[in-house]
């Protein structure tokens, strides 16, 4: 309000004035003689048009170098007016305000960019990006260091760390993480590469994210090769003391027999049990092979409803699953999974005949339970649950591996297999203690 009616009472004399000055110039040509008062008043006239002119225009003026400073970036121009007549103080205060804030938002958005930046710099994960022209950028100091021993931004320029690196970053644009060997001074290292499209400067930009994973994996596979060799060693030595024995007990007998009837019977005997125990070495080697076979997965989209009633069906004419409640939970109903149903049919009849058993020998009612939903990820989450005594804490971290057994008649090999053929459909499979205390089992594929 303040500037209208000062604009308005700046816009009325001025138009005052110049009535005047044109009411006195047209009196002045009307009077002969007077051709300097006629010129007088003839430039009091022009000077209040063009004072009212400037009037009208000053404040457009100063608007069209406000959005050209705003424009061209220039956010040093100022607008400080303590008294310009016609309330033009107010507009420059409001445009001084109007930059104060961009050059505010200005500063945070660099200080933002100044903080991503380094956080970028110094992320651990190397960095590269691949722009429309296949240009390579080593986008932070990780990407540098791991990056040191070539010149040039070409994909050609990174032959030196293997083709399957080349491929990616010429493919960049192709979806998932995918596992390469990375060849380091010549030493070919497991590596994860993934990439992301990402739009910079209005061009489209590749990401590619390389993490060497060389030294986790030699320190799991050590860790899984002293496992196995410790469930391997405490096997082998079950089996063959007994085999020891009966061998040296079938050779003694036999030296010393000669035409005892009843010693060569006790011989036969002990070499009837020795082959016995042969043939449990055996098929304990022929478990091992079992569990180093690679699945095959071939995947695909299907309803779990139905399939689920054929597992349903399945685990209830099995011996354990006749004295069991089984629990059937599909949320929701039209649910569909991405697997292979096969494979996935071996993983969960397994558990749930496990869990029926451990069911069965810890209460008089055996309930089992299998649940089929959605995690918070987006991925399909499944659980086998029992009702049994659950499994003691400092066993949980030893039950996936191969021949290790809680079951007086168990060969340990099928928790084994099962987490193989989660793995290989390249989800995870997890175990604890339920509610109700009994073991559950959670996929998440």
């Amino acid at each position: 309000m303040a500037f209208r009616q000062r604009f308005l009472a700046g816009l009325l004399w001025r138009v005052g004035l110049l009535l005047a000055a044109a009411f006195a110039f047209v009196t002045i040509l009307s009077l002969r003689g007077h051709a300097a008062a006629d010129l007088v008043s003839g430039l009091l006239c022009l000077a209040a048009v063009l004072s009212l002119w400037r009037h009208v225009q000053r404040t457009n003026s100063e608007l069209v170098r406000f959005l050209d400073s705003v424009r061209f970036s220039d956010l040093s121009q100022r607008f400080d007016y303590d008294s310009q007549g016609s309330g033009f103080a107010d507009v420059g205060a409001a445009l001084e305000r109007g930059l104060r804030g961009l050059r505010e938002e200005r500063s945070k958005l660099i200080d933002a960019n100044r903080f991503y930046e380094a956080i970028l710099d110094d992320a651990p994960t190397p960095l590269l990006t691949v722009d429309a022209d296949l240009r390579v950028e080593l986008a932070n100091k990780a990407a540098r260091r791991l990056f040191s021993r070539h010149e040039g931004t070409r994909i050609e320029d990174f032959a030196e760390y293997g083709s399957a690196f080349v491929q990616i970053l010429t493919h960049s644009s192709s979806p998932g993480p995918r596992l390469i060997p990375l060849m380091i001074d010549g030493v070919p290292q497991m590596a994860m590469v993934s990439a992301a499209a990402v739009q910079r400067l209005g061009g489209l930009v590749h990401a590619v994210a390389v993490q060497p994973i060389q030294s986790e994996l030699n320190a799991a596979e050590v860790a899984a090769q002293s496992d196995l060799v410790r469930v391997l060693t405490h096997e082998i030595m079950n089996s063959m003391t007994p085999v020891t024995s009966l061998a040296h007990s079938a050779a003694a007998l036999l030296a010393s027999a000669a035409d005892d009837g009843a010693l060569l019977a006790d011989a036969r005997m002990a070499v009837e049990r020795l082959a016995r125990r042969a043939d449990g070495v055996m098929h304990f080697v022929e478990s091992y092979r079992q569990i180093s076979r690679k699945p095959q997965v071939r995947r695909r989209r299907f309803v779990v409803l139905e399939w689920a009633r054929e597992l349903e069906a399945l685990f209830r004419a099995s011996e354990a699953g006749k004295a069991t409640e089984l629990q059937l939970t599909i949320e929701p109903p039209d649910l569909t999974i991405d697997a292979d149903p096969d494979l996935l049919s071996q993983v969960l009849i397994n558990l749930l005949r496990n869990g029926a058993e451990a069911a069965g020998s810890s209460t008089h009612v055996p309930r089992v339970s299998l649940r089929f939903g959605t995690a918070r990820s987006g991925a399909t989450q499944i659980e086998v649950a029992d009702n049994g005594p659950g499994i003691p804490e400092e066993l949980i971290r030893d039950i996936f591996l191969p021949f290790f057994t809680t079951k007086a008649e168990g060969t340990g090999v099928g928790l084994s297999v099962a987490r193989q053929l989660v793995i290989a459909h390249g989800g995870s499979i997890v175990v604890e203690n339920g509610l109700e205390g009994g073991a559950l089992f959670r996929i998440l594929l």
